[in-house]
């Protein structure tokens, strides 16, 4: 009945929908010279469009007639189950996790959407054989909730359909404030006088006018002339990394960037001597670090010049030890991009 009172008036009802994805998502449904999104849009008839930004999370917005709707949903679902089929033949896992997709819905229309009792959120969940679950929170600066849906692709459509239904029948509320995700603050990393962002797996050289900030930080510190003694280096280090990182980043305020990014300053303590420092991961996390036979731990090894070893799983133990060795600088880059991944 809901079905056919969507497809009735489907081709006269145009909607939004809103959908909340990592950076990996996006470019998934993108494809190779936006190949798949074109192939989105063309097939399905639905205007979609993806948020700008530097963002860790982007809106995809998916706008047309409601069949047009359902048809590029089903497409994204269909992909997105495609991708976990293709990193489950790399993998040692055995179940085959569930699509999930994040709409961003009004909170007003949440109330309709969850029912009486949670009366409305078990039909549709019964109905359909996904899960549904609604944030008791605003996403940040907004009057939006996320509201996750995770199931078989066929499952995922079904539930969308009926939700369609629900934003159909009860219209938002007021204004409504849309959520716009936040661009990621990249760190920065000082190496030889030159700064460094991380993006994705590579230390990209930062503009100018950073490396700038990080000499004017040098210049006002204590720092002893080279070849004497230097009893005050370790207040050296961090008056030179906390101005250049707070100057270039604001982080300090968010990590404790002294034990993050010891600095490598010209010059300065040229070659500290080794460390090793030990982490532990639990095993279902050790995958994504090695990487596709070792690529990702591989990179990490080369980026950081630490050297990392992995000890092997122990039976009856849910975790596996990490050993860096190298300078205090590079166990921190490691650290950094292990904790990254």
């Amino acid at each position: 009945e809901m079905e056919s009172k969507v497809s009735e008036g489907g081709l006269n009802v145009t909607l939004t929908i809103r959908l909340l994805m990592h950076g990996k998502e996006v470019g998934s449904i993108i494809g190779k010279k936006g190949e798949t999104v074109k192939k989105m849009r063309e097939e399905s008839g639905a205007r979609i469009n993806i948020s700008e930004g530097n963002c860790p999370e982007r809106i995809v917005t998916i706008t047309g007639p409601t069949d047009a709707i359902f048809k590029a949903f089903a497409m994204i679902a269909y992909k997105f189950e495609e991708d976990i089929t293709n990193s489950m033949s790399n993998s040692t896992a055995t179940s085959k996790p569930p699509v999930t997709l994040r709409l961003v819905v009004p909170a007003s229309q949440c109330g309709s959407l969850i029912g009486k009792g949670g009366s409305k959120i078990k039909e549709i969940r019964e109905s359909t054989g996904a899960q549904v679950q609604v944030a008791g929170d605003m996403l940040p600066n907004s009057t939006e909730r996320a509201v996750t849906i995770s199931g078989t692709p066929d499952a995922i459509i079904q539930c969308v359909k009926q939700i369609c239904v629900v934003m159909l029948e009860s219209p938002p509320k007021g204004a409504t404030i849309p959520y716009r995700p936040k661009p990621a603050s990249t760190p920065v990393i000082f190496a030889g006088g030159q700064a460094y962002t991380i993006q994705g797996q590579y230390a990209i050289p930062h503009p100018d006018q950073l490396t700038k900030l990080h000499q004017l930080a040098m210049q006002q510190t204590p720092f002893t002339p080279l070849g004497q003694t230097t009893p005050a280096f370790p207040g050296v280090r961090e008056v030179c990394l906390g101005s250049c990182i707070q100057a270039s980043t604001g982080i300090t305020e968010s990590w404790n960037a002294l034990t993050l990014f010891p600095c490598v300053c010209p010059g300065l303590d040229a070659s500290p001597p080794a460390s090793t420092h030990e982490l532990t991961i639990p095993n279902d996390l050790i995958g994504c670090i090695i990487g596709r036979q070792g690529t990702k731990i591989n990179e990490i090894r080369q980026m950081s010049g630490a050297q990392i070893k992995i000890a092997n799983a122990t039976e009856g133990s849910s975790e596996r030890q990490i050993t860096i060795t190298g300078t205090p600088a590079n166990i921190s880059l490691a650290q950094y991009l292990i904790n990254a991944r």
